[in-house]
């Protein structure tokens, strides 16, 4: 399993790179990553299938934790799967504005 820092990571966001948010539903509402997809950790597995092989998805969360377990999981299956070290947690205090609101799409 690969990880990134945030400073990697917002750069492969700025290249409209595909992510994951693996938190669960009212977190991912009260604040995430723009373009973030909803991928709850909770329904990860019924969502593995859905998960492009063919491209890096890089898997956050709150913190890290739970996307690197996520990202691992994703890793086995096939995908190359990118955790994001510091998570979205560390995205709003680096001055990286979240959105909220209703997913746009889950995996």
């Amino acid at each position: 399993m690969r990880e990134v820092d945030l400073d990697a990571f917002a750069a492969a966001w700025a290249e409209r790179a595909l992510v994951l948010d693996v938190r669960e539903s009212e977190e991912y509402r009260a604040g995430h990553v723009p373009g973030a997809r909803l991928a709850p950790l909770s329904t990860l597995a019924a969502a593995v299938g859905e998960v492009p092989k063919d491209r890096p998805v890089h898997v956050i969360c709150a913190s890290g934790n739970r996307s690197q377990w996520a990202a691992e999981r994703l890793a086995a299956a096939g995908a190359d799967a990118i955790s994001v070290a510091g998570g979205t947690g560390d995205w709003a205090r680096t001055g990286r504005p979240p959105v909220t609101g209703r997913a746009p799409g889950a995996a």
